[in-house]
């Protein structure tokens, strides 16, 4: 009985028939295997076996266009497509005995096709090459990884509605340059993240509907001389149609930039608001807390509560847009059609689409799990004179100056009550009247934070009103 390893693969077989399977992946044309360390270069089974699924249902949906066409017998389309679903079963129940020297997931399937069914496998492959084949795979991979990232997104969406519908007069301080700028809403601060991961989301459904072109039947790069129906693997696998071009088919790898391109920025927007997390749960701020669920402690000072999942998101960031650099370096001197640095395309899109999975579902976790203080943020808006654009604002309203010379008023009466360490609705009315004597008392109206935000309803504004009416809306577009 053959040893397995942990993962479920056999070790490997002995020298003499290493090499012979070495050999019959090579073809007739090699008299001798593969130096060591070019099969090590070369294999790829250790990452590329995550294709398992996308390889099986591509092969089938050939298998059964061939019996159609007439170019495979109904008995051996059946033996393929049943020695498939055996092959299926054993990955999925961790007994395929995957081995290097098949190189790939395409051989390993083909040669345990073999051991199951006979000389029939072989006939598979006809008018089919490992370049339109693994090409295939590869879209349909991506294909489903952005329709799981897409539901991380849409659950992350909802957690923040759900806070933004809670929170929809919270005051807090809205901030430019980190500085205390004006009140809004913390509401209104958490929709703006829903908008950015509505943007991901549909980038990622551009990415999605561009790269729904089936390549399979493109063969190596030239098309086949066999009468295959294209259009009917395509059909069969959800593709909208088969590419048009069979160069284009075999060495495009657009779609796999394009959904890093998408996931890193989506990291970007994920790195912002773990930066806001680990600002909010400081001790200056404690806008927020998370419970234990979400932070760590220190091995030596027991007080820390340290917001480590904000912060691995923030970091993770750079590993989506390390990916997107990878695979634009590896594709940016390739000349027509297929060239074996396309393996190297597989590592970072995997590596990318499990990141931003991660990081979608933890940063969805700590919004489930956050607590607000909404005493603490108040303070803070009050603080920094934030409600100076209100009272500039009145002067232009109340006693029709431009705005420029409200500007520059505004500015002097920011002055005098630092003068006098006071706030702008703390200020004395004849202090006021100095700088500007036709100033009344209704400008009082205006200086608190609550009349604010109040105040600031343009559409897109962070009045409460408006912030309660664009959680309904977020929900019905996006949850």
């Amino acid at each position: 009985m053959k040893k397995k390893n942990p993962d479920g693969a056999n070790e490997k077989p002995r020298p003499a028939a290493a090499a012979k399977a070495r050999n019959a992946a090579r073809g007739g044309r090699f008299a001798s295997g593969p130096a060591e360390i070019m099969e090590r270069i070369n294999v790829s089974i250790d990452f590329d076996r995550r294709l398992y699924a996308q390889d099986i249902a591509g092969s089938q949906a050939h298998c059964a266009m061939l019996v159609r066409q007439k170019l495979l017998s109904p008995q051996d389309g059946e033996a393929i497509d049943r020695g498939l679903g055996q092959i299926r079963a054993e990955i999925e129940g961790g007994t395929f005995p995957f081995r290097s020297e098949h190189e790939d997931i395409h051989l390993n399937i083909e040669a345990r096709l073999g051991e199951l069914i006979g000389p029939a496998a072989g006939r598979l492959h006809t008018a089919r090459s490992r370049n339109d084949q693994v090409a295939t795979d590869f879209r349909l991979w991506v294909r489903d990884a952005i329709d799981r990232i897409d539901r991380h997104a849409q659950a992350l969406q909802a957690a923040l509605v759900d806070h933004a519908e809670r929170h929809a007069a919270t005051i807090m301080p809205g901030f430019t340059h980190l500085q205390v700028a004006q009140p809004v809403t913390f509401g209104h601060h958490l929709l703006a993240y829903v908008e950015m991961l509505g943007r991901d989301r549909g980038r990622l459904a551009d990415c999605r509907k561009r790269l729904n072109e089936s390549p399979l039947g493109a063969a190596a790069l030239a098309g086949t001389s066999f009468p295959i129906d294209r259009e009917a693997t395509a059909k069969a696998l959800g593709f909208d149609r088969p590419s048009a071009n069979s160069l284009d088919a075999v060495s495009d790898r657009d779609f796999a930039l394009e959904f890093l391109a998408a996931a890193a920025i989506a990291g970007m927007h994920l790195s912002r608001f773990a930066e806001e997390i680990v600002i909010w749960t400081s001790e200056p701020f404690r806008f927020i807390r998370l419970s234990d669920a979400f932070t760590t402690g220190s091995s030596i000072m027991p007080q820390k509560r340290n917001p480590d999942a904000a912060e691995l998101v923030r970091a993770k960031a750079g590993k989506l847009l390390g990916a997107l650099t990878a695979l634009l370096a590896v594709m940016k001197g390739l000349p027509l059609a297929y060239s074996k640095d396309m393996q190297e395309d597989k590592l970072p899109v995997f590596e990318a689409a499990d990141t931003l999975e991660l990081c979608l579902a933890a940063t969805a976790g700590m919004m489930r799990d956050l607590s607000v203080d909404a005493e603490a943020m108040r303070r803070v808006a009050v603080s920094g004179f934030s409600t100076a654009t209100d009272l500039a604002d009145w002067l232009v309203r109340v006693l029709g100056l431009p705005f420029r010379q409200a500007h520059h008023i505004t500015g002097a009466l920011v002055k005098r009550a630092e003068e006098l360490g006071t706030d702008l609705a703390d200020l004395p009315l004849r202090e006021m009247q100095r700088i500007e004597r036709r100033i009344t008392a209704g400008v009082l109206d205006v200086l608190t934070v609550e009349k604010s935000v109040a105040s600031r309803t343009s559409f897109g504004g962070t009045a409460p009103a408006n912030v309660a009416a664009a959680a309904a809306q977020a929900r019905k577009r996006f949850c």
